[in-house]
């Protein structure tokens, strides 16, 4: 049977490494589809997707041959589970969520959602609408710590590859994204870096800018500082005020999560430091 094989590469950069996967894929009686590669020169560093057409008969062998000839501490990836599993974090804001979860309805997005949480129940009738579990974990009346234990208990319950912050309004510590590091994908109404933290419209409106935008990035310590996945914008005038500016940004907004899960659930992102690298 004729199928597609995924292989993900990162590696010090040196001659010969294309030449290097091919000979393996061709041993391997592999045909190669497509291959994306680029090479941060900088920090010397490589990396490549590759798809590949033909039967793969063992893929240990695969991961093998291609670690004993590439540079130490190459990291491989031959057929990472295809069908991520994506926890929700939510707040009382829907409209990320909703459109999250029409995606997954019609199964339009090669991801599952397996769980929606919110530290308000608002969204968890809308949520059972889809016969998806939601857990409401108040962050009121306990402490900081007690709240995330009992959030990461939750999320760790459900063995997911990604969580989502769609809205989730609260600044999660550096303990929590710790246990969960480059799992943990926000979307942030504005055009990073720009306008960071609390009421980012009104500070754009207060600005008078003319660009608005929204930025899906990995969690870190840094807050709103992670490693960008996705940015979009939208040109606007002096005629929006900031409910106008809100409104359109909603629409960024999902629409920018919405092609960063995308790209994750297709295995298109590369963590390198603080920056990304998207094969699309």
């Amino acid at each position: 049977m004729n199928t597609q094989t995924l292989i993900l590469i990162q590696c010090q950069d040196a001659v010969g490494l294309v030449a290097i996967i091919s000979n393996v894929l061709a041993e391997q009686e592999l045909n190669i589809v497509t291959m994306r590669e680029f090479v941060d020169e900088t920090n010397n560093k490589f990396f490549v997707r590759v798809v590949c057409a033909g039967e793969l008969y063992n893929k240990e062998v695969l991961h093998q041959a291609l670690t004993a000839r590439l540079p130490a501490n190459s990291q491989v990836m031959v057929n990472p589970d295809q069908n991520k599993r994506l926890v929700v974090l939510v707040t009382k804001e829907h409209h990320c969520l909703a459109d999250i979860l029409v995606r997954h309805f019609f199964k339009t997005m090669q991801a599952e959602v397996v769980a929606v949480i919110g530290n308000y129940d608002n969204l968890q009738e809308f949520t059972e609408k889809f016969g998806l579990p939601f857990h409401y974990i108040s962050h009121e009346n306990k402490s900081k710590q007690e709240f995330e234990q009992e959030l990461a208990d939750t999320v760790s319950s459900y063995s997911s590859d990604y969580i989502i912050l769609a809205k989730f309004m609260r600044i999660l510590s550096p303990d929590f994204v710790s246990k969960f590091k480059g799992k943990l994908i926000n979307i942030h109404h504005s055009f990073l870096p720009a306008f960071i933290g609390a009421n980012p419209y009104k500070q754009a409106h207060d600005r008078g800018v003319k660009i608005i935008g929204a930025t899906a990035h990995f969690v870190t310590d840094d807050l709103d500082e992670g490693p960008i996945i996705v940015q979009n914008t939208k040109s606007i005038d002096h005629s929006y005020d900031v409910t106008k500016m809100r409104n359109a940004g909603t629409e960024i907004e999902k629409a920018v999560l919405s092609k960063a899960i995308q790209l994750l659930s297709e295995d298109r992102v590369m963590l390198h430091g603080n920056r990304t690298i998207v094969f699309k």
